[in-house]
């Protein structure tokens, strides 16, 4: 438990850095551990939950949230991160679905930290239709993997130049909040021990203590940009861990 802890207050303290709650690489450090496969899904959105509730709260007292550019994506992720966290899938299709978000979550963070720091930018305007249907996908996966579906979110809008980035960083924080509250939810309609998910409560402790210090780094020392650049790096290296596993 001593190093499954350490790993997660590292992928927290990275994570929460660039505003993500780190769910992707929670669920494939819970897979190459051996956790029993019914429990890691509510394990991994929990620590979603720790380690963004703290910057979505700081976004929100700060009024750096644009609502009407994060409503119609919530609008389609809610009712879908529910509905996918309520379906059961093996686990052989779990490790592939998983081996994929992770590949294609380190592309679009690669791709995103392009966009950092770029405040001069002309905004388009999203058609809501859009904005709802990439939502209820989003949310779809999320809740059906067990992610907070921020590590989409957020490049997806960078590409669409759909806000600015200060904006894009804090709707994502928000996004990941919500769609995994909703993602538990559905989670909580299977049939889970959640005496098993209590026996591992030290991971909640190291992701908040690693999601504040990540916080800080934020704020007083890394830019975004590095910040994305390393989380993209850590992303592609357990998806390629993942894939390993998948073809021994």
């Amino acid at each position: 438990m001593i190093i499954l802890s350490i790993l997660f207050f590292v992928t927290a303290l990275i994570y929460s850095s660039v505003g993500f709650g780190g769910g992707s690489t929670y669920l494939a450090i819970l897979l190459i551990w051996g956790v029993p496969y019914a429990i890691f899904p509510v394990i991994a959105l929990v620590c979603n939950i720790i380690v963004v509730s703290g910057n979505s709260i700081n976004f929100i007292r700060s009024k750096n949230i644009n609502f009407n550019l994060l409503f119609p994506y919530l609008i389609g992720s809610i009712p879908f991160a529910f509905i996918g966290g309520s379906i059961t899938i093996e686990k052989s299709l779990f490790e592939i679905l998983l081996f994929c978000v992770l590949l294609v979550a380190g592309i679009f963070l690669l791709i995103e930290s392009k966009s950092f720091n770029k405040e001069k930018i002309k905004i388009n305007q999203i058609p809501r239709i859009i904005s709802i249907s990439i939502g209820s996908i989003i949310g779809f996966m999320s809740g059906l993997v067990g992610i907070g579906g921020g590590i989409f979110l957020s490049p997806l809008l960078f590409l669409m130049k759909a806000g600015y980035p200060r904006h894009i960083t804090s709707s994502a924080s928000l996004f990941i909040l919500i769609n995994s509250i909703f993602g538990i939810a559905g989670q909580l309609t299977k049939d889970q021990v959640l005496d098993q998910v209590t026996n591992y409560w030290p991971l909640f402790l190291t992701v908040l203590i690693g999601g504040q210090i990540g916080s800080l780094l934020n704020i007083k020392f890394l830019s975004n940009k590095i910040l994305a650049i390393l989380t993209s790096f850590l992303v592609i290296f357990v998806a390629i861990r993942m894939g390993i596993k998948l073809i021994a």
